[in-house]
Formats: C-alpha cells, sequence, structure tokens
C-alpha cells in the first residue's frame, strides 16, 4: 500500500524543504539541495567527503514556532559538531550496529543478508554518526574489531514469561534499544522460542519495529501483509521479509517449500524489497562506480543461470537529523514501497528530483538508461521480477525472473548470456548494448509461474 500524497502536502513539504535548505545555506552549506522524490535534503559538511542526507518527514509532524526551533537547532548542531571520540577505549562503549538498505556514501559495512548491510554507529545523545571505512585504522584497531565491539554493545535483552500458544511479540524501539539490529546477534532470536510459543519467525519492516511469532502461529500469514504495509508507509523501511535462525543461531531469510501455503507471501517479499532497492538505486546513481572506463561496450558475457544474489548499497557517514544521518526513505517506481509520488517536484530553489532514468556520474554508463524493475503477477499465478527494456538501446538491468524487450517478455535466463555486470553498482546492475539478436520463440506467453 503506498502513500499517495496530496496537494497541501506537496505544498507543506516544498515550504519544509525551502526552509531547511536557506537555514543550512546561511549556515555555510552552499551545496544544500532539496530532493523532492525522497523528501529530504542533502548537502557536504566541512571535511566530509560524501553528502549528508537529511530525512525532513519527522520534521513535518511538528508546527509553526516548534517546527522552526527544531530546524534551527538542528542545523546549529551541524555547525558545532564535536567530531568523533579519537581514541578506542572512549568509543568503544558508544558503538552499535544496525541493519540498513542501501544508501549512497561509503561508510564501513559488511552484508549479512539479501540487500542488507551491517553498519556500526557511534551513538551519541544528540546524533548517531555512522563510521567510516578509515576510521578503524585511525582507532588502531581492524574493522572487525569495530563489528565485534558494537555487537557486544547491545542489551542482548531476554523477554520474561512462556507463552503457551503462539502470539505476536512486537518490539518498539525508543530511539535506544536497537531491537531489529538485535537480528545480528547469534542466537538471539532462536532464544525468544519460549515467549512466541514455537520456532521464531521475525520481521524489520522499519527501524522503530521488530515482530516476532511462532513458525506454525496462525498469526503469521497475517504478519506478511502487515509487515510490507508498515515497510511501505515508512520514511525508514528495512525489509518486508520474514527471517529465521538457521543452525548455527544466525538470522537468515525464512523460507518454505514451493507447496507450502506461504510460499507466494515469501515470494512476494523478497521481490518487493527487490524492486525497493533497485528503485531507490535508480534514483541515486552510486558515488562510486568505476569512472575509468570508456563508453558502454560488450566485455566477457556472464555465465547462464538465474539472477544472482541480490546487493546492497552505501551509507553517507556524518551526523544527522536530531538522532541520525538520514538512510532515504526510498522512492517511486512500480511496485516500490517506501516511496511517494510527486510528479514535478516543486520550483523551490535548489531543489534536485533526481530521475531514477539515466546515470550521469560513471564513464561507463554515462548516458544509459537504468531498466526498471517492477513486481508483477498474483498469488495464484505466482510473484515474478520483471526487469523492463523498452526500447532497443543500451542499458542496464537490475536482476529479475524475466525482462521485458518491447512487448516480448523473456527468462532472465534467455538474456544472461548477453549481458555484463558493470562494476561499482550495488544492488547489481546488468548491462547491453541493445536487445540480443537471436532468441528463440517464446514459448505460450513467454511468462513463468513459480
Amino acid at each position: 500500500m503506498r502513500h499517495r500524497v496530496g496537494l497541501l502536502e506537496r505544498i507543506a513539504r516544498a515550504r519544509l524543504g525551502g526552509q531547511v535548505i536557506r537555514r543550512l545555506r546561511r549556515a555555510g552549506f552552499t551545496d544544500a539541495r532539496y530532493d523532492a522524490r525522497g523528501f529530504r535534503v542533502r548537502f557536504t559538511a566541512d571535511g566530509d567527503e560524501t553528502s549528508t542526507i537529511l530525512e525532513l518527514a519527522p520534521l513535518l509532524a511538528m508546527r509553526g514556532r516548534r517546527r522552526r526551533g527544531q530546524v534551527d537547532r538542528f542545523v546549529a548542531g551541524l555547525v558545532t559538531a564535536p567530531e568523533l571520540p579519537q581514541g578506542w577505549a572512549e568509543v568503544r562503549p558508544l558503538l552499535r550496529p544496525v541493519l540498513r538498505g542501501g544508501t549512497p556514501g561509503s561508510p564501513l559495512r559488511r552484508p549479512v543478508l539479501p540487500f542488507l548491510y551491517e553498519y556500526v554507529v557511534v551513538d551519541q545523545p544528540e546524533t548517531m554518526t555512522y563510521v567510516g571505512p578509515d576510521q578503524p585504522a585511525v582507532w588502531g584497531v581492524s574493522a572487525e574489531e569495530v563489528f565485534a565491539a558494537a555487537r557486544a554493545n547491545l542489551s542482548g535483552a531476554v523477554l520474561q514469561g512462556v507463552a503457551t500458544e503462539p502470539v505476536v511479540v512486537r518490539f518498539v524501539d525508543d530511539g535506544d534499544a536497537y531491537w531489529t539490529s538485535h537480528l545480528l546477534l547469534e542466537r538471539w532470536l532462536e532464544g525468544l522460542a519460549g515467549q512466541v510459543g514455537g520456532v521464531p519467525v521475525a520481521f524489520a519492516p522499519e527501524r522503530g519495529t521488530l515482530l516476532v511469532t511462532a513458525d506454525a502461529s496462525e498469526h503469521l500469514p497475517g504478519l506478511f501483509a502487515q509487515a510490507e504495509e508498515i515497510y511501505a508507509a515508512s520514511a525508514r523501511p528495512i525489509t518486508p521479509m520474514a527471517y529465521r535462525s538457521d543452525e548455527r543461531g544466525c538470522t537468515v531469510p525464512y523460507t518454505v517449500a514451493p507447496d507450502h501455503p506461504l510460499h507466494q507471501a515469501v515470494r512476494r517479499a523478497e521481490r518487493v524489497l527487490a524492486v525497493h532497492e533497485y528503485s531507490r538505486q535508480a534514483a541515486q546513481p552510486p558515488e562510486h562506480a568505476d569512472q575509468r572506463r570508456g563508453p558502454l561496450r560488450p566485455s566477457k558475457p556472464a555465465a547462464p543461470g538465474g539472477p544472482g544474489k541480490p546487493g546492497g548499497s552505501s551509507w553517507p557517514g556524518g551526523s544527522g537529523e536530531p538522532g541520525e544521518t538520514g538512510e532515504p526513505g526510498g522512492t517511486g517506481g512500480t511496485g516500490a514501497p517506501g516511496g511517494t509520488d510527486e510528479p514535478g517536484g516543486t520550483d523551490e530553489p535548489g531543489e534536485t528530483d533526481e530521475p531514477g532514468g539515466t546515470s550521469g556520474t560513471d564513464g561507463l554508463t554515462d548516458g544509459v538508461a537504468m531498466a526498471e524493475l517492477r513486481l508483477v503477477g498474483s498469488a495464484a499465478e505466482g510473484w515474478r521480477t520483471r526487469a523492463v527494456w523498452g526500447r532497443d538501446e543500451a542499458a542496464l538491468l537490475p536482476e529479475a525472473d524475466e525482462v521485458q524487450l518491447g512487448d516480448d517478455v523473456r527468462p532472465w535466463s534467455d538474456v544472461l548470456t548477453h549481458l555484463t555486470v558493470v562494476p561499482g553498482y550495488e544492488p547489481t546492475r546488468w548491462a547491453a548494448v541493445g536487445w540480443p539478436g537471436r532468441l528463440g520463440p517464446v514459448a505460450g506467453c513467454g511468462n513463468s509461474s513459480h
């Protein structure tokens, strides 16, 4: 379920964006720009190489003087924000791990789940600052030590009592509990079996919500729908997917057999996440893509097979809104939750709408369209992702179950040997100079049900 932004709310958003832009520019952040699509502001703080992104949604709920005061306090905090502690002993107890999807920038991170990464933040009273890739060396430790220390600082809270039947436990974060981050702790999720009445299955649809129930619970089908709704409506989504513990106690995606009643619910959640992440990527071409190559050209083709494992994206460093530097809350695009429809943007000075069409930051992909990823199908026929390659021209394709070439729909395996992985894109993008020339006839309607 996507939230459509009405005219009055678009006006309110544009006014707030303009207010924040003016405050930032008066404070010396001359490159501040308003992104109407993501409802956020981006700027580069002194000494930073990557942009800081400020989510505006929390400020929109405030009114009048309260909002203006909050904006003023935030901007003042940016100007006078303290640096990270320089000593390992001082910073170690402030570290926390966070589970996030993809955004621009290049902080310290490591992949943990499809489309999701583990980041480390320094948790201070007014801000959360993401640890950069070079920061461990400044502290005289390894990256692994930083990740380990961050995880060790989580409470690892244990619920009291035992459930006599399957129940739903909802963890609501107050900003300090980091409940969704607990999924990164080994054995933590499986340890909730007694409290939920069976083998735990967890959902982390947005940063402040963690839902856990039992695998055999009658509540589980409804939680898939509830998690997707929360994910779609949130300005800070994480994932609509379900997760469980494996034999090592590590959190992994929840899977079921093809004949299981929840098979299509699981497939839909996986594909909704993929559509969302690729839509967000298209709206924000990577800043770190390989710029050393010339124009797009074919190279060694990929090996036959299905889509590879999805990746993630990176995160900006620095401090953000009161409490956190913002991850964009998602973008639009067919079937992509977490975004809003704001066609045309606004005329606010400094605005950038960042359409998800082309990448101009990468020598390999200058002017090359990013193909859209769509969610197609139904629970009855099977949920699928479809990369839309509308014209016979160079394109960057997302990994998908099938590809639409004009009016022709083909399985991913039919076109994969004609594609080349493009470096620097997370999740993965595949490049081609035009439609494959020799594909066999389509069997049936060209769509494959799962």
